[in-house]
């Protein structure tokens, strides 16, 4: 289920943010995110499975609306779940709000090597507009990546054919998942 996290839920969130991102943010970072108005910070929570053991959360998406952008700032799965589907669905939870939002445009930075994630933003309409050089401690440079037309009439019948698509794909997966009400 994704749902906005409480400040319980913090030590999860640091732990997913040290296995996903190498320890990205800090626990104030998060803190801001859970307080700040402007932020949408969702994470995902795995619905009970037949006494199958979980982790707490299985995956976790933020972005800032800034005028008419939705910056997104996170998102990631956790690495023993990705390659089924989450990442794609928190995506398209992220997009869906900001486009219930009334926000024009999103916007992201990724790793010139993160090839999976690549994929999944350009599957989404998301392209290149910029690089920036060294951007991570690691001194791997960032694209910046652009997606317009959040506003225009095709793309709420475009959110509905993705969510239909990303359904059957977590169901052949073996997950439920609840999108936002469009």
């Amino acid at each position: 289920m994704c749902k906005r996290p409480t400040a319980a839920q913090l030590p999860a969130i640091l732990d997913l943010d040290r296995l996903c991102l190498g320890g990205f943010w800090s626990a104030d970072g998060y803190t801001q995110e859970l307080d700040r108005a402007s932020s949408q910070f969702w994470v995902l929570e795995p619905l009970p499975i037949g006494g199958i053991t979980l982790p707490p959360l299985l995956g976790f998406g933020c972005f800032w609306g800034i005028l008419d952008e939705a910056h997104i700032t996170i998102l990631g799965v956790h690495p023993d779940y990705q390659g089924q589907g989450l990442g794609q669905a928190l995506l398209l939870s992220l997009l869906q709000v900001a486009w219930q939002q009334g926000l024009e445009w999103a916007t992201l930075e990724v790793r010139v090597s993160n090839e999976v994630a690549r994929s999944l933003y350009q599957k989404f309409g998301f392209q290149e507009a910029g690089r920036r050089p060294r951007y991570y401690p690691t001194g791997e440079d960032a694209l910046l990546l652009w997606r317009g037309g959040l506003q225009h009439p095709e793309f709420g019948d475009l959110l509905r054919e993705w969510q239909q698509g990303a359904i059957t794909r977590l169901q052949r997966s073996g997950w439920q998942y609840a999108f936002p009400a469009l």
